[in-house]
């Protein structure tokens, strides 16, 4: 969590500019190369993992996260969450690193999350998976 709380700030910028930052998120993506205009939120979760040595997807679909790593039960702060985004059935999604539950909703941190990396909070009930890393007990880091 220490390397996505150091990115926190960083957002898209305006119409014909690019944050070169998230540009270098997408870095080892399939989207690498563009701008911050397409979204970003599985660029980033891949760039942090990747500062740790810790493989991810290598895609900039949120929901190509529901098969890596290994599944919980429930969530432990740092796990990578995936939501749904529009229907439970759609390929759209958002992911991020969970951080707290409060009544219904769940925090977490993430990029693209209202165009920065920052911590926001989402309905409970739009979680398709918490996720952690196969080389990690998920006990903690």
């Amino acid at each position: 969590m220490a390397v996505a709380h150091a990115e926190q700030g960083v957002r898209a910028l305006g119409a014909g500019e690019s944050n070169p930052r998230i540009t270098a998120y997408h870095a080892g993506t399939n989207i690498e190369g563009y701008d911050d205009k397409v979204s970003w939120c599985s660029s980033f979760v891949h760039w942090t993992l990747a500062q740790l040595g810790i493989p991810g997807t290598a895609s900039a679909l949120a929901r190509s996260w529901l098969e890596w790593g290994q599944g919980l039960d429930a969530p432990v702060v740092g796990c990578i969450t995936v939501l749904w985004r529009d229907d439970p059935e759609s390929w759209k999604g958002h992911v991020g690193f969970f951080q707290k539950v409060e009544g219904d909703r769940i925090f977490l941190l993430g990029g693209n999350q209202q165009g920065e990396v920052r911590g926001h909070a989402y309905p409970a009930s739009s979680v398709l998976a918490y996720r952690w890393p196969q080389s990690i007990p998920s006990s903690g880091p």
